[in-house]
């Protein structure tokens, strides 16, 4: 999610940041893929809100937030912490629990043991979004309140903080979470359809009344619950794209022609500029429609999702194809087309804005994901200048972006905690910081955690696969709790991973 690049940018830089992302990977050795994707879904233990079950594996945490949704009686108890924080926000976590199912159905059959593992995270994902959705013609758009959790360092079994529920409805509604959940739900369907069909129908069930809900009264979730979404989760590219991300996947769940219909008639209105707030300054992409994705934008996952049914339609490949084929194009440094991202000298993929992992494991997952579609429709894509790019090419170029946010890049440093020898030992996760309850029974309020926020101590409890926002863009890292871009882990950053280490997997 960035502005467009200025059309000067020297296509020899790119070039040399590619060689670069290549000769790390190559003087790295081999990377232990199924170590990471085993940490890498661990993690979202990690973040578990509500009663933990027996199998429980990262055991310093406890259970949390059990009087969830009291306050509108509904019971809400489950879901996920969206990153070092304590509040559950709907929003990314639906789009998280999609990317998970993502994951699954395209990479599944090369997890191994790990797949029950994936289920596991899946679910408690679905669990808790059947209980955000079930009051009719209503959705939970958070529960915890943001402002007043952020002003104190507590863990999450001891929440002191007003755990308040923000709902959009009828008369405040809020399209872009709904049709999320919508998508979250649908695509969670299609994960359980054979292992448990009963529970894969009432989550299908659900998502096509919460997309009807998302789609008959439109509005944005940030005018309806305020500060509960902003200015954490505002949405900047609108609830368009949800919507018709939602039907791509209640099509893709259902095949009714109605939901098809829904995404060509309406992908027209899907406007060329995305909005993203950089630092405090709002910032419009003319690309948007093509190169962004993430928990905000869906515009480039609708593209790339619709594409694996219309490639070899030419009734319906336009405009889809082509702007798969330009998001491709925009991406790879090679490529003599205007590129949506920047380059570390280390090779990695940047875009403006704070987290900058996300970006490059959202952004490798699709490119995996087309790259299997072009394989099987025997595919290539000329970006100009007779540069033709393959779905080998592809799956390289995406193998550079794990290697080096696994440990190939000029610090020696694994991005994800717990996996290779050296990796962040001070990142931003409220848990991770304070004491165990193992180790501290006693309640701690609302400021006495600070003072082991300010320690130079390493975190106590490792919250195993975690991925953090990353490096700078000149590749430095800084291992403090209070660089927040930098140390702060999300669930958002670890759910597409999941897929696009799936698929090294194979050897």
């Amino acid at each position: 999610m960035s502005k467009i690049m200025c059309t000067s940018y020297l296509s020899g830089v790119l070039i040399l940041a590619w060689m670069s992302t290549m000769t790390a990977a190559q003087n790295s050795g081999s990377h232990n893929y199924a170590d990471a994707l085993s940490k890498c879904l661990m993690f979202f233990e990690g973040q578990r809100s509500g009663k933990l079950p027996p199998s429980q594996r990262i055991t310093w945490r406890k259970d949390s937030g059990l009087k969830d949704g009291s306050d509108v009686g509904i019971d809400l108890v489950g879901g996920y912490y969206d990153a070092g924080d304590n509040v559950k926000f709907n929003f990314p976590m639906a789009f998280t629990t999609t990317m998970l199912s993502w994951s699954v159905l395209e990479f599944g059959q090369l997890m191994g043991s790990e797949l029950p593992h994936a289920l596991e995270a899946i679910r408690w994902g679905s669990d808790y979004l059947l209980k955000s959705t079930s009051v009719p013609d209503s959705v939970v758009g958070v529960v915890g309140d943001p402002n007043g959790d952020h002003t104190c360092w507590e863990r999450p079994e001891d929440m002191t903080t007003p755990r308040t529920t923000y709902v959009v409805n009828k008369e405040k509604p809020g399209s872009e979470v709904a049709a999320e959940t919508a998508a979250a739900l649908a695509a969670s369907s299609m994960v359980f359809k054979d292992s448990d069909k009963f529970y894969s129908a009432s989550l299908l069930n659900r998502s096509i009344q919460v997309f009807e809900f998302a789609d008959k009264y439109r509005g944005s979730y940030n005018d309806s619950i305020g500060e509960g979404a902003c200015p954490f989760y505002c949405d900047f590219s609108g609830y368009k794209d949800e919507l018709l991300w939602g039907a791509a996947w209640l099509y893709k769940a259902t095949k009714i022609p109605q939901y098809w219909d829904y995404v060509k008639n309406n992908i027209q209105f899907l406007g060329p500029t995305v909005v993203r707030n950089i630092n405090g300054i709002l910032v419009a992409s003319l690309t948007g429609d093509v190169t962004e994705f993430g928990w905000d934008s869906k515009h480039a996952g609708i593209n790339i999702l619709v594409s694996q049914w219309v490639m070899t339609d030419p009734n319906n490949a336009n405009p889809f194809i082509p702007k798969a084929d330009q998001l491709v194009c925009s991406i790879l440094p090679q490529s003599p087309a205007q590129k949506s991202v920047t380059y570390s000298p280390g090779g990695l993929l940047f875009k403006p804005g704070g987290s900058n992992l996300q970006h490059s494991t959202s952004l490798s997952f699709l490119l995996m994901a087309y790259a299997g579609y072009m394989k099987a429709s025997n595919k290539v894509i000329d970006c100009g200048n007779n540069f033709v790019v393959t779905p080998a090419s592809l799956v390289n170029f995406t193998k550079g972006q794990v290697d080096y946010i696994l440990g190939s890049n000029p610090l020696g440093m694994s991005y994800m905690v717990g996996y290779g020898k050296k990796f962040p030992q001070k990142i931003h996760h409220r848990g991770s910081v304070n004491p165990s309850m193992e180790n501290h029974l006693q309640q701690m309020q609302c400021h006495e955690g600070d003072l082991y926020f300010k320690s130079n101590d390493p975190n106590p409890n490792i919250l195993v696969g975690a991925i953090v926002g990353g490096p700078a863009e000149d590749d430095t890292f800084e291992d403090s709790r209070s660089n927040v871009q930098q140390s702060e882990p999300t669930t958002y950053i670890n759910a597409p991973f999941v897929g696009v280490l799936a698929n090294f997997l194979k050897g």
